[in-house]
């Protein structure tokens, strides 16, 4: 039986300055760090890498984690910091605001990108898109408490 979505995950070529985006910025916090050597036949297994090694931060955000990856080996190929949203893939991580004009000031004074300000998308509810500093998509959602879209309390 499947319960639910327990985390994203995300690899960085800087697992510091993504954690300090998401922490500081949009408010996640910390639940564990963890380092992984070359030689992790399991970790081999599952990731379908060979002689990997990394880096993980998990970080935790009302009802939804994060988990950060910074790989050493084998050498990762550079993302795209501007992927178009369309190109197959995860596209964005949405995270749920109580006031989103407010958020998209404080994150736009503190250096996040935007594709636009926030727009309606019916009603009262309320969204824009911005990049984390690896170029990858976090939307802002304003839903009331009764929309279907709201899944955290306000």
């Amino acid at each position: 039986m499947i319960h639910g979505i327990n985390h994203v995950a995300i690899s960085t070529p800087d697992i510091e300055r993504s954690a300090a985006f998401y922490m500081n910025l949009l408010g996640f916090e910390e639940v564990f760090r963890l380092n992984w050597d070359i030689g992790h036949k399991a970790l081999d297994a599952i990731t379908g890498l060979r002689d990997s090694s990394a880096r993980i931060i998990m970080l935790k955000c009302g009802n939804a984690c994060v988990e950060l990856f910074e790989y050493s080996t084998p050498t990762p190929r550079p993302g795209e910091a501007a992927r178009p949203v369309n190109d197959h893939g995860i596209t964005h991580l949405c995270v749920q605001v109580t006031d989103i004009n407010a958020e998209y000031a404080r994150l736009k004074a503190a250096g996040m990108v935007f594709h636009c300000e926030p727009q309606t998308v019916g009603g009262d509810i309320w969204a824009t898109y911005g990049r984390d500093p690896d170029g990858n998509v976090v939307e802002l959602l304003e839903a009331p408490a009764n929309s279907a879209l709201a899944v955290v309390a306000a």
